[in-house]
């Protein structure tokens, strides 16, 4: 799940969960629920991530490059 990879963004940039929640506006105790898949994600949260981490909402949704969306 998506959960792996935010916790691996946040490990690869050495930020702790104090950290990351204060990007997104909750205690690390919701943002370590929030990785362990216990408590879900916000849209708005997941966008902020992306933002601070410079990644793309799809990279941390897990989803594959080159999707054919319909139009």
């Amino acid at each position: 799940m998506y959960q792996k990879t935010i916790r691996e963004l946040r490990e690869d940039n050495d930020k702790t969960q104090a950290e990351i929640g204060a990007v997104i506006g909750v205690p690390q105790s919701y943002y370590s629920k929030q990785e362990l898949g216990l408590k879900p994600f916000k849209v708005e949260q997941i966008i902020e991530l992306a933002k601070y981490y410079k990644v793309s909402a799809d990279y941390i949704l897990g989803l594959p490059r080159g999707l054919d969306w319909p139009r």
